[in-house]
């Protein structure tokens, strides 16, 4: 594994140098890179959705090599290098899993899930005092998250120090809330950026409900994406099987065709 490793890091060197590099390589930053990092990042979670595991080797490869250019481009500047980057990642899972690597002794997944919080509270307070300002139970929810996780992970916070529904009643009940809010805007004419306010409010009540159905919002809406291009590509097909596109249907045929694709689908789900 090590003469692979070592591989990829000199044909990054390669691609980067000045003298004879590639030269889309030698014009990125690391602002430019960081969108085909989060983009392979949410394909490495394609292929876990599709459980394409040959794809997933591809996209794991794929985002390693996003890994690998930042840390070239860090030592360019002397900065760091890859090397540092896995040292410091392996010296933080040792300080985390102390019942693995020391004498501490955690039996269960949801102890282990505790003990890694207050370890990562430690940390982030360490963090606060040496940049000398207030700690906050939010910090360190990082803002270039997805927003449904971020929500996620902002509710998850204040929940530990008990600010959070007693049941998922109280959830929901949120969630009814802020569609009525938002129909009071609707209905109203209410700006765009009343309007705005009021999807974020119930965007993020509907993140707070996946929370606590233990529900993966991204996991969700990446799934009713497939579901609703599923669908909508049979629509497509009955109208071509037909000799005719969308714009030869009215909003009543579409209809009928998407009642159709649904019904498809739930024959399709209840025969596997």
């Amino acid at each position: 594994m090590s003469k692979h490793l070592d591989r990829l890091l000199a044909v990054m060197a390669r691609l980067r140098d000045p003298n004879g590099g590639c030269p889309w390589d030698l014009e990125q930053t690391f602002g430019t890179i960081a969108p085909y990092t989060i983009e392979e990042a949410y394909e490495v979670a394609e292929a876990i959705d599709r459980n394409d595991m040959d794809a997933l080797k591809d996209e794991l490869g794929d985002l390693l090599l996003q890994v690998v250019f930042h840390a070239r481009m860090a030592e360019e500047g002397d900065l760091f290098d890859f090397d540092a980057v896995a040292q410091a990642i392996c010296d933080k899972m040792i300080r985390r899993h102390p019942h693995v690597f020391d004498d501490e002794n955690i039996e269960t997944a949801a102890a282990q899930t505790a003990a890694w919080e207050d370890q990562k509270a430690a940390e982030r307070l360490a963090m606060a005092e040496a940049e000398g300002r207030v700690p906050s139970v939010l910090d360190g929810v990082s803002i270039a998250l997805p927003g449904l996780t971020r929500a996620v992970k902002l509710s998850r916070r204040a929940a530990r120090v008990g600010f959070d529904w007693p049941d998922i009643a109280g959830v929901l009940a949120k969630v009814e809330e802020e569609i009525a809010e938002l129909r009071s805007e609707i209905s109203g004419g209410g700006t765009a950026d009343r309007l705005e306010d009021e999807i974020g409010d119930l965007l993020f009540s509907v993140a707070n409900l996946a929370r606590h159905l233990e529900i993966e919002p991204e996991a969700a809406i990446r799934r009713a994406n497939r579901k609703f291009e599923t669908r909508f590509h049979r629509v497509e097909a009955r109208l071509r099987d037909q000799g005719r596109d969308l714009r030869d249907a009215d909003a009543d045929q579409l209809e009928r065709l998407w009642a159709e694709s649904k019904q498809q689908s739930k024959r399709a789900s209840s025969s596997t």
